[in-house]
This record gives structure tokens, C-alpha cells and sequence, in this order.
């Protein structure tokens, strides 16, 4: 009994192993065949959109394509890689090297990822039987409409949809998608950034200018609301458009704004004097004679050099000092308060460590401790020399200024949805502490104003007038990282500002990193920057600047045919148009717009008589 019951054991596992390797050989001998049995099917499944604070999609899941070379099917390898070199932008050599190859593995990856132009053409040419053994894989894709707008923010992704820089990466858990079942659809949640496209717009078309004419290195600006700490712009020149960021060098594409640490020179002047303010050291009535710079006993005594002016501006009170930026008023300053006092309120203000915006490798500057300082160093420190700062940091204590004394946290987040828009964080004005008292931050920032509005003010070309501005300038050296000295050639300009001065609303900076030419301080190219800013995004935000016109009506109405923006090259004057009449100008799909308000329009960016641009948006205000 037990032989006849081991006899059917052991032929029920010999049929079995039969139909394996009959299964096996099947399978080698017929690679295309496949089971007729039910396939493995994932669930649909979508990464999360990032928008803009209107709602504008910076990023969106795509289906793309993968090619792929599948050797058993292969039959022309020679004519393939003439089509596919064609077809794809690629070198022919390597292609058929990769074709011809007959000691690989039968399946191989030709590129991942490709254009949608190139799907359709590769479709075609595999339809009409002429490129056997080569496949479109479907691939999730990431697709950045706005391009290489916002794109030091937003970040990108890799080839199999995990974010490898910027939001994309900071926030890839929360924009994956989470696979909660065999059949269910899944998709990542949506962020909202507190970008806003229109401003980022706005501010670029500014600078891009700036950048041509001037040729820095870098150019660098943020705009910030500062009544929360929301950043509406953040610029960082030269850019990359993440759709295609491989063909970008790592420095095209790296975060200067919050990863580059440098020198800030004289505009760190506001931070320094406002510290001496608020520890009691000088009042605004202060004046200090500034010839002959400053060169105390114990620089005399340690053969330390002087710290000099650009001139010889005699005495100078507090707004004197801001006025000319002298270096010397300000180190005679430093001397009132005792090194530790000074440093903690550095740091109160936020220097020596990072912000906290959630945005990969941001730069916590450089501040030292008191004990590592020389007997140079807290009058080197208070001009603007021997510390480190980014720009989110400059940006970020500027709130200080604009909320009474109290510091804010910066965002660049402004909520988190779920698929089925619910609210799952929102982030609100957050603030960190006091660091200086109600009076010390208006003091300084009337006396900021005091600057642009002075005929010898560094930042008097910022004015507008009857339009209150605050703002201070600096132009500092940068240093030979080989020497450890200064270069005697390079500079970097920058300008911090407020606007307007009595309630501010906005918070703007601009850096250029080694400008190009005889003209490089900071008052003087950055200035009439910030002064081209203000003037354009104060309507925006319903600041009233003094001067707009004004229009009387004697109460008669005169109708009129309703407009109708024809189609053309340029982008049209909409204003005084309804709604209705200007969507007529999209219906043909080659711009795309973004409305606000109700009424007719009242503004619109970009401004009429503007080149048309390919995938153009179109930013109109109703009233």
C-alpha cells in the first residue's frame, strides 16, 4: 500500500515538473507568446499637482512613453537605429551597437521618457512594420507647464517619478501616491504654493533685463508679502526648465537663493544699527565724526587697518550714516554694545542658521561665535564683512521691520489638499519671536525711507514720488576662495525693501552676484530696480500709489458695441472689456488666462503690444 501510494507521488510530480519545463521551452522558443490567463493590472495611480496660490497647475502628472528594445523580435537592428537616431535626436553609432549586440539580455531600454512628438512618430513607423522589436513603454511623467517659471521652487523628477530636488523632493511623500488596494485608483495629494505666477511674472520680465545689461554670475530676488511671510516671488538667474533639467549643469540648477551663503555688505547696516538701538547703545541722535575712518587704539596697537569711507563725510548722525552708508559711523557704533549683546541679537534676527522653508539644502550662513571673534571682527561684522547670509535670510528679518518688532517665519507652502480637496494643512502667519521693540523697528524703517528720499541717499533712485519707500543698498567684495583675500574686481550689489513705509505690504530683494561692467554698487543698479517693481505690482495689490488717474463722469451713458480682441501676434489692450469679450481673444487656444474679479478689466499682464509667446498666460483683473 505505502509503494503504491509513493508510485502516485511520485508520478503527479513528475507530470507536474513535465509541464514546467514543457512551459520553459514554450517560453524560449516563442518569446512573444504570453499567457492567455488574466495579467497583473496596478491601480491607476497619479503623483499630486503643484499650483500656484491662484490655483495655476507649476506641475502635473503625464502619461509618456519609454523605448525599448525587445532582441528575440528584432529583425532590421541596422535599419532600426537609422529610424530611431532619427526619430529620437540620438547618435546612430551607439544605437546600433546597443542593436546589434548579441551577448546582452534580451530586453534593454533605449530612452526613458520620450517627447509626445516622438511617441507619435516611433507609433507610426511600428504600425507600418518598421521598427519590429522595439516598444512603447507607458510611463507616469511629470509635466511643468509654466516651464522654467518658479522652477528653483518646484524642483523635478526623476525617470521613475520620485522628486529629486525642490518641493518635488521636500514633499515627495505627500505628493506620491499611496497604493491602498489592488483595484483602487490612487493619486498624491495637491500643494498650493504661496507663489503667485503673476507677480513671479512680473518681477522676471524686470530682472531679465537687469541680467542681459549687467551679466552677474547670479541674479537673485524674492518678493515677499510682509504681513505673513509668504514668498509670492522667488528668482533665481540663470534658470532651467525642469521638463528637460538633465540638460542643465548642476550650477544652472541649484538653489542659490537659499543654498548660497555670502557676504552682504553695507545693507546689513539696518541689522546691526537697529541691534545697537535696542540694546541702548546709541539713540537716533547719535553722531560720530567720520574722518580719517575708524582706527581705535587697539588697531593702532595690533597694526590692524582701518575700516574707511568712500568719502570724507565729516559728522554724521544715525540717518547720516544710513545716508552715506558710512562704514566708520557704523563701527564707532559697534563700539557702544558689548560683543555677546550683539551676537544674540544676530541671531534673534535669524542669522547663523537656516529658516526652516522646506526646501532642500538650505544654507544656515555663516556667523561665528563671540569667543572665535578678533579684535576686528565686531566692527568688520556690523558693516556687512566676516558673516555669511542667503537671501531667504535677508528677506526673512525684514519682517521684523514691517510687524513691530517681531520676526516671522517665511512660507512657501500655502495648503495641502487632498485628492478630494480637503483642506490637510494650511499654513497662516507664523510668528517667532520679538526681537526688537515696536519703537526701535519704526524708527528704522522711517529711517530707511530716510535714505531713498535724501538727494545723497544710496538708494535715492528707488523714489517715487509721494510713494513712501523704505530701503538700504550694499555692495560688498567677494571673496578668492584660493587667496582667502578679495578679489579687486568683484562685487556683489544688493537692495532690501519695504513698501510703503507706513503699513508695508511687501518685502523685496534683489542680489546681483559679480555684476559685469564699470557700474556695480547696489544703490545704483539695484535701486531703480526695486523702484520698476513697486511701481508695477502696487496695483496689484491695491496699494494706492498718489498720482493714479482719476476719471469724473458727468452721469450720461453712452452704449457702445461690445469689443472683441482680434487675433494676432501681439497680446491686445483688454482693458474696459467683460469677460465675455475677452475670453473670444482664447478661443483659439494659443494663450491661456488667469482672471480675478468680477466686472470689467482693469488690468492686465502681461501689458498690450507684448510678443505673443508660446504657451502665453494671461493675467486679467476685473472691477
Amino acid at each position: 500500500m505505502r509503494d503504491k501510494r509513493f508510485r502516485i507521488f511520485f508520478i503527479v510530480i513528475s507530470c507536474f515538473a513535465l509541464l514546467i519545463l514543457l512551459r520553459y521551452a514554450l517560453i524560449m522558443l516563442k518569446p512573444g507568446v504570453t499567457s492567455s490567463g488574466p495579467e497583473l493590472v496596478l491601480p491607476e495611480a497619479a503623483r499630486g499637482p503643484i499650483l500656484d496660490k491662484q490655483g495655476n497647475l507649476l506641475a502635473v502628472q503625464t502619461q509618456l512613453y519609454s523605448v525599448s528594445l525587445w532582441r528575440p523580435e528584432l529583425t532590421d537592428p541596422e535599419g532600426s537605429a537609422d529610424l530611431l537616431a532619427r526619430v529620437l535626436g540620438m547618435d546612430r553609432e551607439p544605437l546600433e551597437t546597443l542593436l546589434t549586440d548579441r551577448g546582452g539580455s534580451n530586453f534593454a531600454w533605449i530612452k526613458r521618457q520620450i517627447s509626445p512628438a516622438e511617441s507619435k512618430d516611433l507609433a507610426a513607423l511600428a504600425e507600418a512594420g518598421k521598427l519590429e522589436g522595439i516598444r512603447l513603454e507607458p510611463e507616469p511623467g511629470r509635466h511643468y507647464p509654466q516651464k522654467s517659471l518658479a522652477s528653483h521652487v518646484i524642483g523635478y523628477v526623476g525617470t521613475d517619478n520620485v522628486g529629486l530636488d525642490g518641493i518635488e523632493y521636500t514633499l515627495n511623500d505627500i505628493l506620491s501616491p499611496t497604493f491602498i488596494g489592488e483595484e483602487s485608483p490612487t493619486y498624491g495629494n495637491r500643494v498650493y504654493l504661496t507663489i503667485d505666477i503673476a507677480v513671479q511674472n512680473r518681477v522676471e520680465k524686470i530682472l531679465k533685463r537687469a541680467y542681459e545689461e549687467y551679466q552677474p554670475d547670479d541674479l537673485m530676488a524674492i518678493v515677499m508679502e510682509a504681513k505673513t511671510g509668504d514668498i509670492a516671488a522667488y528668482i533665481s538667474l540663470p534658470q532651467f526648465d525642469p521638463n528637460h533639467f538633465q540638460d542643465y549643469t548642476a550650477a544652472q540648477r541649484k538653489n542659490q537663493l537659499a543654498q548660497m551663503a555670502y557676504e552682504p555688505g553695507s545693507v546689513f547696516k539696518i541689522f546691526s544699527l537697529s541691534s545697537f538701538l535696542e540694546l541702548g547703545g546709541i539713540t537716533p541722535d547719535v553722531s560720530y565724526n567720520t574722518t580719517g575712518g575708524f582706527n581705535p587704539d587697539y588697531f593702532q596697537k595690533y597694526s590692524i587697518a582701518p575700516l574707511t569711507d568712500l568719502g570724507n563725510y565729516g559728522v554724521l548722525d544715525l540717518q547720516g550714516i544710513l545716508n552715506h552708508s558710512s562704514n566708520v559711523g557704523t563701527a564707532y557704533a559697534s563700539e557702544t554694545v558689548e560683543a555677546g549683546e550683539y551676537y544674540g541679537m544676530l541671531r534673534k534676527f535669524g542669522f547663523g542658521k537656516s529658516t526652516g522653508l522646506p526646501l532642500p539644502g538650505e544654507s544656515n550662513g555663516l556667523l561665528k561665535e563671540p569667543e572665535q571673534w578678533s579684535l576686528r571682527s565686531k566692527p568688520t561684522i556690523s558693516i556687512g564683512q566676516e558673516v555669511g547670509v542667503s537671501a531667504l535670510q535677508m528677506a526673512t528679518a525684514a519682517t521684523v521691520f514691517a510687524n513691530g518688532g517681531v520676526l516671522l517665519k517665511p512660507h512657501i507652502i500655502k495648503r495641502i489638499e487632498s485628492p478630494e480637496g480637503e483642506l490637510i494643512k494650511e499654513y497662516v502667519r507664523e510668528p517667532v519671536r520679538e526681537v526688537l521693540s515696536p519703537g526701535t523697528a519704526d524708527t528704522m524703517l522711517q529711517m530707511m525711507r530716510g535714505i531713498v528720499d535724501s538727494p545723497v541717499g544710496t538708494t535715492r533712485r528707488a523714489r517715487i514720488n509721494d510713494f513712501p519707500i523704505s530701503a538700504k543698498s550694499g555692495t560688498a567684495q567677494i571673496t578668492n576662495p584660493e587667496t582667502g583675500k578679495y578679489y579687486p574686481d568683484r562685487f556683489t550689489a544688493s537692495v532690501l525693501a519695504l513698501f510703503p513705509t507706513d503699513d508695508p505690504q511687501l518685502i523685496v530683494y534683489i542680489v546681483l552676484k559679480n555684476p559685469r561692467g564699470d557700474i556695480y554698487y547696489g544703490g545704483t543698479i539695484g535701486s531703480p530696480l526695486v523702484r520698476e517693481i513697486a511701481l508695477d505690482l502696487a496695483p496689484y495689490y491695491h496699494i494706492p500709489l498718489v498720482g493714479n488717474e482719476v476719471y469724473e463722469t458727468t452721469g450720461q451713458v453712452t452704449l457702445t458695441p461690445p469689443r472683441s480682441p482680434q487675433p494676432s501676434d501681439v497680446i491686445p489692450d483688454f482693458t474696459g472689456m467683460s469677460k465675455r469679450e475677452a475670453l473670444r481673444f482664447f478661443a483659439d487656444g494659443r494663450a491661456g488666462v488667469t482672471m480675478k474679479g468680477e466686472g470689467r478689466v482693469i488690468f492686465q499682464f502681461p501689458g498690450p503690444g507684448m510678443p505673443l509667446q508660446e504657451n502665453q498666460i494671461i493675467f486679467l483683473e476685473f472691477e
